[in-house]
């Protein structure tokens, strides 16, 4: 457990991944083959997720649908399509509703925020620097209440609470053991031993692989 501080978000900066403008109306329509988030009224190209990754998704869909049990909150993986702001469209790699609160709609964009929004961060220093700097004010502004982030490659575990500064402040940090208290949410208990065991059965990188670590 790490002790709790409060986080200033950096601005987010456009890179030159930035190509095609569009509204969020032709973001939300877009195919389902062609991916990307919307940031600041341009196109920008989503991570390469490794299995590693996929895995830690896979996992944590599981364990949480598990600890919802049957017609209580929701969870959805990366294809939610969020509206975050007046030019700004995310997809998280997971996110969920708790039990009571609000229902997200069925077909379209996303303008009701979840209480926690995931992202897992993947080994380049573009993406964990989306999901560490870039994403956190557009979840806050959003009013996500809580936003974890898992680095696989570091085996660590981080969750951000919103305090009533409209900041994120760190909850929880852990690498591993398992976690009976979880911000949030209740009963919940996360075996990040068991989480890392998952992902240990995986085969190595492939010689050459530029994602190596």
């Amino acid at each position: 457990m790490v002790p709790s501080e409060a986080v200033t978000p950096t601005p987010p900066e456009h890179g030159s991944d930035t190509e095609r403008r569009m509204t969020i109306a032709e973001w939300v329509n877009l195919p389902e083959d062609e991916p990307g988030e919307l940031v600041d009224g341009c196109l920008v190209e989503e991570e390469m997720p490794d299995l590693r990754h996929e895995m830690v998704v896979s996992w944590l869909l599981f364990t949480l649908r598990t600890w919802l049990g049957k017609g209580r909150g929701f969870v959805f993986a990366s294809e939610a399509k969020f509206v975050v702001g007046a030019r700004r469209g995310r997809k998280p790699d997971v996110s969920m509703y708790l039990p009571g609160g609000a229902v997200p709609p069925g077909v379209g964009a996303v303008r009701t925020p979840p209480d926690v929004m995931v992202e897992i961060v993947t080994p380049t220093a573009r993406d964990a620097r989306r999901d560490r700097v870039e994403k956190m004010p557009d979840y806050a502004g959003f009013g996500v209440r809580y936003y974890w982030i898992v680095d696989p490659a570091l085996r660590t575990l981080e969750i951000y609470e919103l305090g009533g500064d409209g900041r994120y402040v760190r909850a929880l940090g852990a690498s591993e053991g398992r976690l009976e208290t979880i911000p949030g949410c209740g009963e919940l208990t996360l075996d990040l031993d068991a989480l890392w065991a998952e992902v240990d059965r995986l085969g190595p990188s492939a010689p050459g692989d530029d994602a190596a670590d």
